[in-house]
C-alpha cells in the first residue's frame, strides 16, 4: 500500500480543477466522464503541468509542495507514464523498445517480457503490433526503468473487447508482483474493479465521491 496525499488547485482557461485526497492504495483509480479531469491530474503528478498550489505527495515522496515553492523536475520524478496514445520508437523492434530507458540488472527486461507474456514479440517490429500488444509494450518500457510510481492513462481504450482481459490479467500481476503504486485512469467501471483499492470519481474538475472501489463503483 502507498499513501497517496494530493490537494491539487490547477487553472487552466476556462477550466478549473480542483482535487483534495488522502489515502492508501496499491492502485487508485481516477474514474470520471471525458472532461472531468482525469488526464490532468495524471499530468500535474508527472510533473507535465504544474500545479497553481497545493501538494502532491506519495509514500513521502513530495513531488510538488506550494509551501515551499518546490517542484521536484520531471526528469527527478522516476515516475512511469504510459499516455493514452502509445509513443512506441517505430524505427526499434519491440526488444529494443523494452530496453530502451533500462535501469537495473541485466534479466530485468527478460523478467518485465514474461510477466507480460512478451516474449514471442520481442523480434517484432513495432508497426505489426496489435493495440493491446502496443500497450504491453508501452507498459514494459515504463516499468523497466525501474519507477516508483506508475501511471496509466486508459490502457485499454484501444484494446478490443477479446483482449482486455489479458491486460488486466497483466495488470493485475503488476500490481501484486511488483508491488509498484499505480495511479490509474479510466471511465469503465469494470476496469476500476478489477484493479484499483481506492476510487475517485471526479466531474468537472471536482471530486465527487472517493473511497474503496467496491463501495464508490457498486
Amino acid at each position: 500500500m502507498a499513501l497517496f496525499d494530493l490537494e491539487i488547485d490547477f487553472t487552466q482557461g476556462h477550466f478549473s480543477l480542483a482535487v483534495s485526497v488522502q489515502t492508501q492504495a496499491r492502485v487508485l483509480a481516477l474514474y470520471g466522464p471525458s472532461g472531468s479531469g482525469k488526464t490532468t491530474t495524471l499530468e500535474l503528478i508527472a510533473g507535465i503541468r504544474t500545479p497553481a498550489r497545493g501538494r502532491i505527495v506519495v509514500d513521502g515522496q513530495y513531488y510538488f509542495d506550494g509551501n515551499a515553492a518546490a517542484s521536484m523536475p520531471v526528469r527527478e520524478r522516476r515516475i512511469g507514464y504510459v499516455p493514452q496514445d502509445v509513443l512506441l520508437f517505430p524505427h526499434m523492434d519491440v526488444r529494443r523498445n523494452v530496453e530502451y530507458g533500462w535501469r537495473g540488472d541485466a534479466t530485468r527486461a527478460a523478467m518485465l517480457a514474461g510477466l507480460l507474456e512478451l516474449e514471442p514479440l520481442m523480434a517484432r517490429q513495432v508497426q505489426s503490433l496489435s493495440g493491446g500488444e502496443r500497450q504491453r509494450v508501452a507498459l514494459a518500457r515504463a516499468l523497466n526503468a525501474s519507477p516508483q510510481l506508475l501511471l496509466l492513462d486508459e490502457p485499454l481504450a484501444a484494446v478490443d473487447l477479446a483482449r482486455r482481459a489479458r491486460i488486466i490479467e497483466a495488470l493485475t500481476r503488476v500490481r501484486d508482483e511488483l508491488a509498484i503504486p499505480i495511479v490509474y485512469v479510466a471511465h469503465a467501471k469494470e476496469e476500476v474493479r478489477a484493479l484499483a483499492d481506492v476510487t475517485i470519481v471526479m466531474d468537472g474538475g471536482r471530486v465527487v465521491a472517493a473511497g474503496p472501489s467496491a463501495s464508490v463503483l457498486p
